[in-house]
């Protein structure tokens, strides 16, 4: 096989190999972190700001939850984590956090909470929750959820 040859494949093979890295939304996530560990902003205000800059759908289910989030756990400090409206416990450990469906081009919204949450249940549970509007059965199972993880 020819010098020639040899090279061609090898450009056939690079340009067709699928792209390895992050993605641009990925990116600005970990920009928007970055951001957040070196500013000294008020919580609430960031969470609000955050909150703003979502889709009206994705915005109307986040206020909702920023409120349930709230009254059930008033210990929780409000704070943005990877620039998505999360909760704090005094430790400053995000307990629970809001994902918008634009931030990663999803079709669902995300409640998730990380393993600083109280909700072990056997040896597998949910930790994360798709979300494309809230009903009242919904608002009624978040408030309880938010309440055992900070229990």
């Amino acid at each position: 096989m020819s010098s020639t040859t040899k090279k061609s494949k090898q450009q056939l093979a690079k340009s067709t190999s699928k792209k390895e890295g992050f993605t641009a939304e990925e990116k600005a996530a970990m920009r928007a972190r970055a951001r957040e560990l070196k500013a000294n902003e008020d919580g609430e205000s960031a969470v609000r700001d955050a909150i703003a800059k979502m889709s009206p759908k994705d915005r109307a289910i986040a206020k909702r939850l920023h409120e349930l989030i709230r009254a059930a756990a008033p210990d929780l400090t409000p704070k943005t984590w990877y620039g998505m409206p999360a909760y704090a416990n005094k430790d400053g450990k995000v307990v629970c956090f809001f994902r918008d469906a634009g931030k990663f081009k999803e079709r669902y919204a995300m409640l998730g909470f990380n393993d600083s949450a109280k909700l072990d249940e056997g040896s597998m549970w949910p930790v994360a929750y798709a979300l494309t509007k809230l009903t009242v059965a919904d608002e009624t199972k978040i408030r309880a959820l938010v309440k055992k993880a900070v229990g």
